[in-house]
């Protein structure tokens, strides 16, 4: 595994740590960690979250996370003994609200074909 993989890796689960159990801002009671991409030069780290929730909790969780973005670096850089941790961008993962939007579009296309065969 080439080293952003692992630094990923373990920044995604050492990230989830600090969020869940570091941060006492309500905000981010909500927050999940899915997923760390860091750049090949290893000074950026995009942090995708899943956030439950309205849409205006999930900008108020963001920019929780936003505003707190120097102090997990920080907690990380100490808790995985880095000399140098990246940046942490935080951003929002829509995968899973894409894949439910995708799969009730396909539910309804398919409750539409039985629709079309039955009459």
């Amino acid at each position: 595994m080439r080293r952003p993989e692992r630094l990923a890796e373990a920044l995604k689960e050492e990230i989830a740590e600090v969020v869940g159990f570091e941060l006492e801002d309500p905000r981010v009671e909500a927050v999940t960690v899915t997923d760390v991409e860091v750049s090949e030069d290893l000074r950026d780290a995009k942090v995708f979250v899943l956030v439950n929730g309205t849409e205006e909790q999930i900008d108020a969780a963001l920019k929780a996370l936003r505003h707190a973005a120097v102090f997990v670096r920080q907690q990380v850089t100490m808790n995985l003994s880095l000399r140098h941790a990246p940046h942490l961008h935080f951003a929002r993962d829509t995968a899973e609200e894409n894949a439910a939007r995708i799969g009730s579009i396909l539910q309804t296309l398919d409750i539409n074909d039985d629709d079309d065969e039955t009459g």
